[in-house]
């Protein structure tokens, strides 16, 4: 069953994850993005689907070793390094050019609407997100970049969730308090690490909910999300 204890009637913000609750990638991947192979194999056709396969595990190896989101040339370097392919400037350019939001990323069916539901009810939003410098511009891309006023971002701030400082650097930016700010991750424990630094607290549960037992109260769908204001 779905936990809908009641936020505060004092929150005047959302405070949004982005991977998982705004956005997904196409096919399911999020790195290195889903063109990776592609642009590999343009550079050398000898690679094997097992070879990429090791190569990206060694790549979320290396992700899950670090605090803070890497630059993105030194996880392709990782990579590529484990597929005996030597990262050249030109192959880093490569795998790094920009390409459309909308051939590698799109929004959940229920965000756009929420999105638009918020604003007209004039609750502010903010991202915080554990991701490279460019999410902006992702966003921009999927048309949603100007519902939020601020961006807190790993790769930006040098720490991940859940640093207290990702939180803070969010609710901080808009003027309000945490007890203003209402925190929405598809992470139970990032959720809880924001409920336990005063926060409101939701996690986005679209395919399961999470066990009766859980504490970290939830939401199945972003379209819950007005409700609360």
């Amino acid at each position: 069953m779905t936990k809908r204890s009641s936020a505060s009637r004092s929150v005047r913000a959302v405070l949004f994850d982005s991977g998982g609750v705004l956005m997904r990638p196409i096919g399911g991947r999020w790195n290195p993005r889903a063109d990776f192979e592609e642009t590999v194999l343009a550079h050398d056709l000898s690679i094997t689907n097992d070879r990429f396969t090791a190569a990206i595990a060694a790549g979320d190896r290396f992700f899950a070793a670090l605090s803070s989101t890497p630059d993105y040339d030194d996880y392709h370097r990782v990579v590529l390094r484990n597929l005996g392919v030597e990262p050249t400037p030109q192959l880093l350019a490569d795998l790094s050019r920009e390409v459309p939001a909308d051939r590698v990323l799109e929004l959940y069916p229920d965000v756009m609407q929420t999105l638009e539901e918020l604003s007209r009810r004039q609750v502010r939003m903010a991202v915080v997100s554990d991701a490279w410098p460019d999410l902006p511009r992702l966003h921009a891309t999927l048309g949603i970049h100007h519902f939020f006023e601020a961006y807190a971002i790993s790769a930006e701030l040098g720490c991940n969730k859940p640093d207290p400082r990702m939180y803070h650097h969010a609710s901080t930016a808009l003027g309000l308090t945490p007890a203003q700010c209402l925190f929405i991750d598809d992470d139970p424990d990032l959720v809880q690490a924001a409920i336990d630094l005063g926060y409101a607290g939701r996690v986005i549960c679209r395919d399961s909910p999470l066990p009766d037992v859980s504490p970290v109260p939830s939401i199945t769908a972003m379209t819950e999300l007005p409700e609360f204001f």
